[in-house]
């Protein structure tokens, strides 16, 4: 076997030219890489750099201008993803949580959990109508995933608690479990630590890391908090104004001079934010 064979086989998803246009804004441009199986990947980035405008993309909420998006479907053949529809995205063994929590808050945490499981029980109307053997063996078997992740996750004393009285940071976990209990082969997970003070974010790492491990699922994820991005990622892509400004391991893009230009700007900008010398600027006499 070649190594451009096993380097294909390793390739989970692959995004390559992408470019899309809002009219006459370039959100992205011309945008490629790859994901391999088993590693977390990050997007970085300012905001407005276009690191949503990829994952909807992926998610195939927005469909690109030019460029393709390839994915190794259950089969393991590579499939072009942009020919799926949306619907289909999670079926394929995609799953995505959002910055903006989007749970059913007047439902328990079983239940936000066992609606996730449902996009894995394909079943006709009728099926369904009727209470087939086959549906009521479906839903046995989503309730058992739905324990498994509350077990794994340690959601065990909010089981049965409607997701509206409970505080922010576990609403988060509790999203992340219902993307887990769709048995994703890729994670998306689009800004996992906004909202979450520094010991919840610590949490939030030390989930990721189990997730890839022990669960053996490939992560690719959107994040501003640098300290998460350094825990848990193998690689980094780091954009800025649509385009992508330096991959690489965490150290390396941080210390790259176009990613830190992109947050702090050039060295005649931060020099123009100094004081000139013998200035009174505030001071009144």
């Amino acid at each position: 076997m070649s190594a451009a064979t096993t380097m294909n086989q390793d390739v989970l998803l692959s995004a390559q030219n992408l470019s899309v246009r809002f009219g006459g804004v370039l959100a992205v441009n011309n945008v490629s890489f790859d994901v391999r199986r088993g590693e977390v990947f990050t997007l970085i980035g300012p905001n407005g750099a276009g690191k949503t405008t990829v994952f909807n993309l992926i998610s195939r909420i927005y469909t690109p201008t030019t460029g393709t998006i390839a994915y190794a479907g259950p089969g393991g053949a590579m499939l072009p993803l942009t020919d799926q529809p949306p619907h289909k995205v999670a079926g394929l063994g995609i799953a995505r949580t959002f910055q903006n929590i989007e749970l059913f808050e007047h439902a328990s945490v079983l239940h936000n959990l066992l609606i996730g499981r449902h996009t894995r029980q394909p079943s006709s109307l009728w099926a369904e109508m009727f209470f087939t053997r086959k549906v009521r063996e479906g839903e046995v078997q989503a309730r058992e995933k739905a324990e498994q992740v509350i077990d794994f996750l340690d959601l065990q004393h909010y089981r049965d608690t409607m997701v509206a009285g409970l505080p922010y940071g576990v609403r988060k976990v509790v999203e992340l479990a219902r993307a887990l209990c769709t048995e994703p082969q890729l994670l998306l997970l689009d800004e996992p630590s906004s909202g979450l003070n520094v010991e919840e974010t610590d949490d939030m790492a030390f989930w990721i890391q189990d997730i890839q491990h022990e669960l053996g699922i490939t992560v690719l994820m959107v994040e501003h908090d640098m300290s998460l991005v350094s825990k848990v990622s193998d690689r980094v892509l780091a954009m800025n104004q649509g385009e992508v400004v330096a991959m690489g391991t965490p150290r390396e893009v941080q210390t790259h001079p176009g990613v830190i230009e992109a947050y702090l700007g050039t060295i005649d900008d931060v020099s123009n934010l100094r004081r000139p010398a013998g200035s009174s600027m505030g001071v009144r006499t």
